[in-house]
């Protein structure tokens, strides 16, 4: 059971990888008519951000999906492990299984040739505002994706609806932070090419802002009003479809 629901979650990032830094390559790779069709940076980031998270919210709905919960993000397990909703075991399985499936889907970006290799296969790096600014705004995206995924999984009424939150909310995010860190928010999305690409510029600043960013999500859900908005299963979508009791909270 543990390795089918770790397999769900490797197929689940490795594809948001490598449809997710496609997009990317497509839209900023050197030689791509994208830049010539939309001239515009901004509003290709927007783009990208969008495509990015309607990606994410397309496997959330897919039978992989619902196998697993499709975490497809290590900061996104570690929030539900940390908020009891997760066995230790089943947290440590989907980490490594999204690290693995990160590798493997950057494998196919290969194919790009020069033009992924003109952004490093969409490995992250900070800015020219620098490391320190990278981890600010790691620790900002991804307090704001913990934050509203927890009140959206919270309300009974928007719990439905929580999917929908990965397009616009990736899109408003790549568009105003991009510049500064490369809008990661997901260790297994920045580790994937950089593997791949051998480029691990301060690669740190990837996992301490995520990590902070988490924490302070769920600091904020337990010490506000918003720890009324409760948790139930450790799952994005398909709340009901937990047979074997793998996601009911931890006593």
């Amino acid at each position: 059971m543990l390795l089918r629901l770790s397999f769900a979650e490797l197929a689940g990032t490795a594809l948001l990888v490598a449809g997710g830094l496609s997009l990317v390559i497509l839209d900023f790779g050197t030689g791509s008519p994208v830049l010539h069709w939309i001239p515009d940076a901004g509003a290709r980031r927007a783009i990208t951000g969008f495509l990015f998270g309607a990606t994410g919210a397309t496997i959330a709905i897919s039978p992989l999906g619902k196998a697993s919960g499709a975490h497809i993000n290590p900061l996104v397990t570690l929030a539900f492990y940390l908020k009891r909703k997760l066995h230790l075991r089943h947290a440590v399985f989907y980490v490594v299984a999204q690290c693995i499936g990160a590798v493997v889907g950057c494998l196919p970006l290969l194919l790009f040739g020069a033009m992924g290799r003109s952004v490093d296969f969409g490995a992250t790096v900070p800015g020219p505002a620098g490391a320190l600014w990278a981890v600010a705004g790691e620790a900002l995206t991804t307090f704001a994706l913990v934050a509203l995924l927890f009140f959206f999984l919270g309300g009974k009424r928007l719990r439905a609806f929580t999917p929908l939150l990965f397009p616009f909310l990736y899109a408003l995010m790549v568009w105003l932070e991009a510049p500064i860190s490369g809008t990661s928010t997901n260790l297994a999305r920045s580790f994937g090419p950089a593997v791949v690409s051998g480029v691990w510029t301060s690669f740190w600043v990837y996992v301490v802002g995520p990590l902070v960013g988490t924490l302070l999500a769920l600091w904020l859900h337990a010490a506000s009003w918003l720890q009324g908005f409760e948790i139930e299963v450790a799952k994005v979508y398909h709340f009901a479809s937990d047979r074997h009791g793998v996601f009911k909270a931890r006593r």
